[in-house]
């Protein structure tokens, strides 16, 4: 039977959670240590440490709380930002798929297969091109700045971090850099997602539309806010 978590317990969620919200790139361990450094005076027992989930949970309600009444209606601003992308051709030789629509799908697709219970990975791989349709010279920023409020600081940070990731791979990417991407606790998912991005250039390959992309990300979503606070 699951077993309901202790006031502490969520108090220390929530404070661990706020840190992280402050500096994306924290550690979830650096923020549970230093907001149980904040809370707690003496001795904790370890039933009362959250876990990651719990940690995530907060995170999210956070973003809920920050965002307003419009977070629940995000899906629909989510499709509203990806359907002019069909009318933006790239340059065929670095992207023979074509249209920034059909990239973003199959990076989606390639996302569902590798993490399809992550709901914030996928919704970064479906929409890390939004700013195309808006600023093509400053695509990642326009796209952050329209997302502002309908993604949570993961999502935003993994957009964000993705042309990052890509200097990885390409072996341009300075040694201060590669810290700073090594000290995220999800540098891992970020070069996951790098792949998903490079991979999801081919000519007819098979993905999801957009309404059928959009609510497999709103079922994970709302199944996370069922689980969210529950000790397996």
């Amino acid at each position: 039977m699951p077993i309901k978590p202790s006031k502490l317990r969520q108090q220390l969620a929530l404070e661990a959670a706020r840190l992280i919200r402050e500096d994306p790139s924290r550690r979830y361990s650096d923020a549970r240590q230093l907001a149980t450094e904040r809370l707690c005076s003496g001795e904790i027992r370890p039933r009362d440490l959250p876990l990651d989930a719990e940690v995530v949970f907060q995170l999210k309600e956070l973003t809920k709380a920050a965002a307003g009444p419009d977070w629940e209606q995000r899906f629909e601003r989510y499709a509203e930002l990806l359907r002019p992308l069909a009318d933006i051709n790239q340059d065929l030789v670095q992207h023979p798929e074509g249209d920034v629509l059909y990239h973003s799908l199959q990076v989606f697709a390639l996302a569902s297969d590798r993490l399809p219970y992550d709901e914030e990975f996928l919704t970064a791989a479906l929409l890390h091109d939004v700013g195309m349709a808006i600023e093509r010279h400053d695509s990642v920023a326009a796209g952050l700045k329209a997302l502002e409020g309908l993604v949570s600081s993961r999502t935003a940070w993994f957009i964000e971090n993705l042309p990052v990731a890509e200097g990885l791979a390409r072996g341009t990417l300075g040694m201060r850099g590669r810290r700073r991407l090594n000290a995220s606790p999800d540098s891992e998912e970020l070069s996951l997602l790098a792949e998903c991005d490079r991979d999801g250039r081919k000519r007819g390959a098979r993905v999801w539309d957009i309404e059928d992309a959009i609510e497999k990300i709103r079922d994970l979503s709302q199944l996370d806010e069922c689980n969210g606070l529950v000790d397996t």
